[in-house]
């Protein structure tokens, strides 16, 4: 079983990077900038083939990332290459789409993706709930059909928003609800929840909400539902940002190739449909920690970049490198940090 885990582990972090790459690697080739090498994963290479068009095509060792190397990435750096195939002396805008393109890339199979699931599993998109007897919900007067408008004063428009809301770190024992009920009146609740195991021994606080989603028909709908649960998922990839850098999530709640191996083995026992989720959700992830405007990732070269085209020029050389590389830094010590995490929990 842990080799088709390992397997399926391999071969979804594989499209996700190769859909995110293609997307550098085609836009690259169309504005004629110079590619040395296209490769899939990181570390040493286990297979290479050198292309008609002269580039290196390589898949590495590590499964867990991949580049195309262009010639002038920041500055130019090969003097063998004519000075317009580098990808620095290309018109900003045809650089930002380079570097653009595999978040899009990223988030179009996401979209093709959710499409699919939905096909079998769309649902309606919204916060009514049922509540459970005995439980604070139910025992504050709220009733089933009602809806959640906001926790804590932060809206909520689908339960993706509200679950991770509810995960934030709260001082207080008491949760506030503004809750709309079927009449069409709104109302504010101050909610104790309670507190039980759940099947690892784990404290867990329990509201007494049973989520009221119901299956939709007709391809519209289908359509709806992909475009909806996408940008719900963004949504929740922002506001798990802004909780960890205001503190109210904890840094050990991520996840890195350890966790997400661990979340492959579950999906594979639920089914073909719960993969084609994850991969969707794997997808979005990728590509709005790379949309991010911080060095190393596609959205500090961005970033970068949207500064030459204000001030007229060039950012320092240097100085972009060393941003760069000290982002690389910090983010391998966290994918570190984060496995090592990861496989405390295994055990």
């Amino acid at each position: 079983m842990w080799f088709l885990t390992l397997l399926l582990f391999i071969f979804i972090l594989g499209i996700i990077v190769l859909v995110h790459e293609v997307g550098h690697f085609l836009w690259a080739k169309k504005f004629g900038v110079f590619i040395y090498e296209f490769s899939i994963g990181m570390g040493p290479k286990i297979w290479t083939k050198k292309g008609k068009d002269g580039i290196n095509y390589n898949i590495r060792a590590l499964p867990i990332g991949g580049f195309v190397a262009m010639a002038g990435e920041v500055y130019e750096d090969d003097k063998e290459v004519p000075k317009e195939r580098c990808l620095c002396n290309k018109p900003v805008w045809q650089r930002i789409i380079v570097m653009a393109a595999g978040v899009i890339n990223n988030f179009i199979l996401a979209i093709i993706l959710l499409f699919v699931f939905g096909i079998w599993n769309s649902t309606t998109f919204d916060t009514k709930i049922n509540v459970m007897k005995d439980y604070p919900m139910a025992e504050a007067g709220i009733v089933n059909g009602d809806r959640i408008v906001a926790i804590n004063n932060h809206k909520v428009h689908n339960w993706d928003e509200a679950q991770i809301i509810l995960y934030y770190k709260n001082k207080s024992e008491n949760y506030n609800f503004k809750i709309k009920h079927k009449d069409g009146s709104v109302e504010d609740y101050k909610i104790t929840p309670k507190e039980e195991e759940d099947a690892k021994g784990n404290k867990v606080k329990v509201f007494g909400i049973v989520v009221k989603q119901e299956k939709t028909k007709g391809l519209w709908n289908k359509i709806k539902f992909a475009f909806q649960k996408f940008w719900s998922i963004v949504n929740v990839m922002w506001l798990t940002i802004v909780g960890l850098i205001t503190g109210k999530i904890s840094v050990s709640a991520l996840s890195g190739p350890v966790g997400i191996y661990s979340v492959v083995g579950q999906s594979m026992k639920y089914g073909l449909l719960n993969v084609i989720y994850l991969v969707s959700y794997l997808s979005i992830n990728v590509g709005v920690i790379n949309i991010l405007p911080f060095p190393a990732f596609d959205g500090g070269r961005i970033f970068f970049l949207i500064i030459e085209k204000i001030k007229g020029s060039p950012v320092n050389q240097k100085f972009e490198n060393w941003c760069h590389t000290i982002g690389f830094i910090l983010l391998m010590l966290l994918i570190l940090y984060v496995t090592i995490h990861d496989v405390i929990n295994l055990f």
